[in-house]
């Protein structure tokens, strides 16, 4: 069995292997790509985790666990403010871990900087399901020695956890409100983490499927827009952009994507100029590869940040639906496909917030669909948005 040792260099380092040959469907299950859930562990990887502290992380079968070392961490690069998280955990009787939400950016993470959902049935004051430092947990029967299922909600300032399907703890605590998801090891025992995924919640619509209200082309576009009998948006046949009167800075954006030829190219432009016309960062849509070899994309490939990091592989097909997933914070970015993750991007160029075409921009802009050529057919359904929360102003 191979087991893969993951410090913070080789963690850096996996951002530029590839998977190997495509599946379309990965660690989720079912519908749930479909449904907007998306998956923070490929089942082969530590891509889109960085450790922190002192624990080292192995990646063993389809499982994360801690291979030795003392107490740490391994955070998710991309922030989350609201949604639902779902994972499985097999711990020993030993063990002392926890799966933290909302977690500073760096530097130690703690149940006084972040919700701390505890792993550990023999914790005298914060056993399993616990929210440590806040709430008690009610499991009534023993987690250790087999995988327990835990799902843990944060909406707002409610945070709410399950573990197998029965509620363990909630409250309403207003203290934090976005940042990674962390696997935590505080030294004792032993804990593996699979099957871990999340779904957004808070998003809204940004197109109603009956008109184009809330979009405007941008002059001299020739592609033709339209909504179809389906509810469906499409570009065809010309070059085009076609934006959001609304602009966007830190967001979660998802939408189903349709391509509906052979190797058509299209792209989402986001933090773009109002009226520019294919200007802001831009996630490419091109369903095409090198050879037999889907970790080789051609032009980047579906859900590659065009002109700065390659998709590492191409997960979606033409002529067929897929759910693209985009996650912009600051100077991060990271896009899935099918729930797949594709590429874990932070832009460390000198800033120009007037162009992210020239340096990084985190100020918000518009969203924009482009129509890239004559041969352009692409459908889209489902496009809905989640802003992340300003923090409150300080106190004077």
């Amino acid at each position: 069995m191979l087991i893969r040792v993951f410090t913070a260099a080789w963690v850096a380092a996996l951002a530029t292997v590839a998977l190997g040959q495509a599946a379309t469907t990965g660690p989720l299950a079912g519908e749930e790509s479909s449904q907007g859930w998306i998956a923070l562990f490929d089942g082969k990887s530590a891509y889109g985790w960085a450790p922190r502290g002192d624990a080292r992380w192995t990646v063993s079968g389809d499982t994360i666990q801690v291979a030795s070392g003392g107490v740490g961490a391994l955070a998710t690069t991309t922030h989350f403010a609201n949604f639902a998280l779902r994972f499985e955990v097999q711990a020993d009787e030993d063990a002392s871990a926890g799966v933290a939400l909302r977690c500073p950016a760096e530097g130690p993470i703690l149940d006084t900087n972040a919700y701390v959902v505890r792993i550990g049935d023999k914790h005298p004051k914060w056993p399993t399901g616990s929210i440590a430092g806040l709430v008690t947990g009610r499991v009534r029967r023993a987690t250790a020695g087999r995988w327990a299922a835990f799902e843990v909600r944060c909406e707002g300032n409610r945070t709410t956890v399950q573990v197998d399907g029965r509620q363990a703890a909630h409250v309403s605590n207003p203290a934090f409100i976005k940042g990674p998801i962390a696997l935590m090891y505080h030294g004792s025992g032993t804990v593996k983490f699979r099957r871990i995924r999340l779904l957004p919640l808070g998003t809204r619509p940004l197109f109603n499927g009956k008109d184009l209200a809330g979009w405007k082309t941008v002059e001299g576009s020739q592609a033709q827009v339209a909504v179809s009998p389906q509810g469906w948006l499409t570009v065809r046949a010309g070059r085009g952009d076609l934006q959001t009167t609304e602009e966007f800075g830190d967001f979660i954006l998802q939408m189903d994507a349709r391509v509906n030829g052979e190797h058509l190219n299209s792209g989402i432009f986001f933090r773009a100029n109002a009226g520019g016309f294919w200007s802001g960062y831009e996630v490419q849509i091109r369903n095409q590869w090198n050879g037999d070899n889907r970790s080789d994309p051609m032009d980047y490939g579906t859900g590659g940040i065009y002109n700065r990091q390659p998709a590492r592989m191409v997960v979606s097909n033409d002529r067929e639906w897929f759910t693209l997933t985009l996650a912009a914070h600051g100077r991060h970015m990271a896009t899935w496909v099918n729930g797949i993750q594709v590429t874990d991007f932070t832009d460390t160029r000198p800033a120009d917030e007037t162009n992210a075409r020239k340096g990084s921009r985190t100020r918000a802009g518009v969203i924009s669909i482009q129509g890239h050529d004559a041969g352009t057919d692409l459908s889209f359904r489902n496009i809905r948005v989640s802003v992340f929360p300003e923090p409150p102003p300080a106190k004077r």
